[in-house]
């Protein structure tokens, strides 16, 4: 395993860490019931393979992932460096503290090594974390009393804004979206490094989709890698900005293959990552002649959310995701982060198509969405 320098925080990590936000359950009468047994054993084997950084939240596995993770810990607290994190829902430090020691309690652990602020925008740091005895204050009193080691934030905002939240000077560590599909936090990463902060990143593998059987992303380096999460997880790792990445891991065999890859300290060549880019540029443009995803032509009068189900049909027809797409194709209107229907409820109104800018054949576009995912 590779190992690097965490920011200023004088640790290092792994360079491949253990997100505890899929770990596998058994269905029972229709329910999902994480396996308390088997959750351990996975986690035991990414520590024996050199994973030093475990992250976890207390809404993962439906609020189980904690206690798992703090079992799981017992025997290599003193080996390993803890991460989770405390939602920001009012501008309350009381608040702030109860849900600090909820996590504590459900870990059972004395402290935290990085704590982070959860999914914070600079509208959150303004309106609720600075706020007159908020959560920064809290959380500042705890990194006193020792219950807190590092003060961290993870970020799903603007890029801009993530330089802003750095440039405040609270905080140590920063955890981000970043991947070959999704760059958008690149200059973020870069400013963190030169301000001292730790840069970890989540989706290293687009959660989960990067890593599915795709043509267009295998030729992107012949038969050098042996899987498309492989050319994902060392695209991530050849940014000198990045010391870890974080991985959603829930069997063994993801495990051994992303610790494989963590432990192989050649970066990708600056050809290698030209010739990336290159192809990555080209499929975003043949993407936006699908959709740009503006949302001029929303909302729908029967409810079809356009963008979503063009999004999933570039996974598919760019990309070459397809087992992917059709997936998450199926989940469109079944839960709160999927909303709307999907392409095969248009009425063909063609209201869609007065408001697009780009005056894309929508209706006719939804239709062939349908054929190829449904």
């Amino acid at each position: 395993m590779q190992y690097r320098k965490f920011g200023n925080t004088g640790v290092e990590l792994s360079a491949l860490g253990f997100g505890a936000m899929r770990l596998p359950a058994k269905k029972v009468d229709g329910k999902d019931v994480f396996d308390v047994e088997e959750g351990t054993k996975i986690i035991h084997r990414a520590f024996e393979l050199g994973v030093n950084y475990i992250d976890t939240a207390p809404y993962y596995c439906e609020g189980e992932s904690e206690v798992i993770v703090g079992k799981a810990i017992k025997g290599w607290r003193d080996k390993v460096y803890l991460s989770t994190k405390n939602p920001i829902e009012d501008a309350s430090g009381a608040h702030y503290r109860e849900r600090l020691e909820k996590s504590l309690k459900k870990l059972d652990v004395d402290y935290i090594d990085f704590y982070h602020m959860w999914g914070i925008n600079w509208e959150t740091f303004e309106q609720k974390i600075i706020a007159k005895d908020g959560p920064l204050e809290a959380a500042l009193k705890a990194k006193e009393e020792g219950l807190i080691k590092h003060l961290s934030f993870s970020f799903h905002g603007k890029p801009e804004e993530m330089i802003k939240i750095i440039d405040t000077g609270y905080f140590e560590s920063v955890l981000c979206q970043y991947n070959f599909l999704d760059r958008s936090n690149e200059a973020g990463i870069k400013h963190a490094t030169e301000k001292g902060l730790g840069v970890v990143v989540m989706g290293p593998v687009g959660g989960g989709r990067l890593g599915a059987p795709s043509d267009v992303i295998s030729k992107l380096m012949g038969e050098k890698a042996k899987s498309s999460a492989e050319i994902a997880l060392r695209f991530v790792l050849s940014n000198s900005g990045v010391t870890t990445a974080l991985s959603g891991m829930g069997n063994m065999s993801m495990v051994e293959e992303n610790a494989l890859v963590a432990s192989n300290s050649s970066k990708l060549s600056e050809t290698e990552l030209a010739s990336i880019n290159s192809a990555m540029e080209e499929n975003k443009k043949l993407a936006e002649l699908y959709c740009t995803g503006c949302n001029y032509c929303m909302p729908c009068p029967s409810g079809v959310n356009i963008p979503l189900n063009f999004s999933m049909m570039n996974y598919h027809k760019v990309y070459g995701l397809t087992d992917y797409a059709k997936g998450e194709y199926a989940k469109i209107g079944t839960n709160e982060w999927m909303k709307g229907k999907k392409a095969e409820e248009c009425i063909e109104c063609g209201l869609c198509e007065e408001k697009c800018p780009q005056k894309i054949k929508i209706r006719e576009q939804l239709k062939e969405t349908a054929k190829a995912l449904g």
